[in-house]
């Protein structure tokens, strides 16, 4: 019986292990921008997020606009910035990232954005420590133009955090 007993609590915390492991920890709020942590199969990771302070263009429908900077340290992958437009781009379109005087290009994928080299964006991540505001333009596969408008005070603070969670 305590042998079964036993079985029950190893089965009964491990699926709670799982489930846990798939739900994400705030590890804290940073100005405009929250940081992440939660455990998958392949380990540790770590992100921050946050939304635009400002969305423009002449759409009728969008659905959730954010970005995202990841790190997977058992992955040996860091610094990862992903757009999310909230909409699909348009095929082979290219999204103008602005951050000051630097201009980045991403390319597209459904709805998101991503860097072309690992270089590019630790350079994004750089120059977003460095910023003030990032401006995002995009199109639709519609053709709808849009721009959004991000926040960066308290980036650098968030950035920390997830990169001491996930060294």
């Amino acid at each position: 019986m305590k042998k079964y007993l036993f079985l029950s609590f190893l089965t009964l915390f491990g699926y709670v292990g799982i489930a846990a492991a798939a739900t994400p920890q705030i590890l804290g709020e940073y100005g405009d921008w929250i940081a992440y942590y939660y455990r998958d199969n392949a380990g540790p990771v770590c992100y921050m997020a946050s939304t635009p302070k400002k969305d423009e263009g002449k759409y009728s429908k969008r659905g959730d606009i954010f970005v995202v900077v990841t790190h997977r340290p058992n992955e040996k992958s860091y610094d990862v910035v992903n757009i999310n437009a909230g909409y699909t781009y348009k095929k082979n379109a290219q999204v103008e990232l602005k951050i000051g005087a630097k201009t980045f290009y991403l390319f597209t994928d459904g709805d998101k954005a991503w860097a072309m080299k690992d270089k590019d964006d630790k350079d994004i991540v750089a120059a977003m420590k460095r910023g003030s505001r990032m401006i995002v333009d995009g199109v639709s596969s519609r053709g709808t133009k849009t721009k959004d408008t991000y926040s960066l005070t308290g980036f650098t603070s968030a950035y920390k955090a997830i990169s001491n969670k996930c060294k």
